[in-house]
């Protein structure tokens, strides 16, 4: 295996600091309803941070697992089998606003399909690196990939979740596009793919009506419209510089969850374009640092593996932005590490954790982390035999008559 190096301290840093900072704001987000379903302000803020407490956790010892390790046929296929069987054991429980997300036991509950992302990015590094040099077949290597993305996809629109299911979609074409898979066979699958969903949207109900409401958020303002309106009258109001932390009235009962799907719309309100600007500034860096280790891990397998994780990440916070911003149709996804839920901090956490590690191999110039000990013992013995040189060439010198 590869010499490790230091991990990338900027992936950390900005990791690190929207975790914690997801803290603050679920605080200010979540005190008036709190209050008012749980009479005490701290109740969610407490929670989130026990969920943070419990992702960082995961996430250091995701940095200290050596991810080669993952690269194993019984650990892909049993995790795959594992997220297929929770997704199944969703729709034992009872619904929660209409949908099966969830499971729950007591107090503790679960979402299968945050988990689903991760292990989709793991099964097809694992996948496309075993068929290195057969991208180009159709049959051999596009069919397979397809198959378990169809799966999961189907059992979460199920749910129904269509926004994590195009979450998925879009992970998994990422990957089968760094991978080097005939561009039109992505084709081949985006096209009837895109046709069910235009099929689903069409002629499901309550889909119609958002995109009715997306086209105009303002034509029913109290009715399907509402929350987009109440989403719009919050980023509007806290112009460039904001009203100040926990200073926002629409999370006052107004934009239903706040502190949750639509947290960012209480950023933009509290602190303005400028803090709304910063936190997608820290999601650029994370994406320019992620991809950068994944460009730059020791072999085919990491770097799929870093790419997926870096690539669900970034789009789902910048679908949730889009969302928040009525710029695409109303989804329930939350941003990643600030919205409120363990559900989905904690596998976020996780693969981070993971592109860490993978981080720790990156190439540092002729010697980097790519260098095994048979390269790193050439390296030494070349040394050697320079200096061996030397003195023979400073004996000839010697020897050599002058001339006056």
């Amino acid at each position: 295996m590869p010499r490790k190096l230091q991990i990338d301290k900027w992936l950390f840093s900005a990791t690190a600091g929207l975790a914690l900072f997801g803290v603050v704001m679920v605080y200010s987000a979540s005190a008036v309803i709190a209050l008012q379903e749980n009479h005490s302000q701290f109740h969610y803020v407490i929670k989130q941070g026990v969920w943070t407490m419990l992702g960082f956790v995961v996430m250091f010892a995701a940095m200290r697992l050596d991810y080669q390790r993952l690269n194993r046929r019984w650990i892909v296929y049993g995790a795959l089998l594992v997220t297929i069987f929770l997704l199944l054991a969703v729709f034992a429980f009872s619904p929660v606003n209409g949908a099966r997300r969830w499971i729950k036991f007591g107090g503790f509950s679960a979402q299968p399909s945050e988990i689903a992302k991760l292990v989709l990015a793991l099964f097809l590094a694992y996948f496309l690196e075993k068929r290195a040099g057969e991208e180009g077949s159709f049959w051999k290597t596009f069919l397979p990939c397809m198959i378990p993305l169809g799966i999961l996809a189907a059992l979460v629109v199920k749910e129904p979740d269509l926004g994590t299911a195009l979450m998925l979609a879009i992970i998994s074409m990422t990957i089968c596009f760094a991978a080097g898979v005939r561009p039109r066979h992505v084709v081949y699958a985006a096209v009837p793919g895109l046709l069910y969903v235009g099929k689903m949207v069409i002629f499901t109900p309550f889909r119609w009506r958002r995109m009715a409401t997306f086209i105009d958020p303002w034509a029913d303002q109290q009715g399907s419209g509402y929350q987009v309106v109440q989403s719009l009258i919050a980023v509007g109001s806290g112009g460039p510089h904001g009203l100040g932390f926990a200073q926002g009235r629409q999370k006052l009962l107004f934009l239903p969850f706040a502190h949750s799907d639509f947290i960012f719309a209480v950023i933009g309100e509290e602190l303005g374009l400028i803090g709304a600007l910063i936190v997608v500034l820290v999601f650029a860096v994370f994406l320019w640092r992620g991809m950068r280790a994944a460009l730059r891990a020791p072999d085919r397998f990491g770097m799929l593996l870093g790419i997926g994780i870096v690539v669900g990440i970034v789009a789902q916070a910048l679908l949730n932005m889009s969302v928040v911003l009525a710029l695409v149709p109303t989804k329930g996804i939350p941003l990643p590490f600030i919205s409120y839920g363990g559900s989905s901090l904690v596998p976020t956490l996780a693969g981070v954790g993971i592109l860490l590690n993978i981080s720790q191999y990156a190439a540092l110039g002729r010697r980097d982390a790519f260098a095994e000990d048979d390269d790193e013992e050439e390296w030494q013995e070349q040394k050697r035999a320079k200096k061996r040189r030397a003195p023979r060439q400073r004996s000839a010198a010697i020897a050599r008559p002058r001339y006056s």
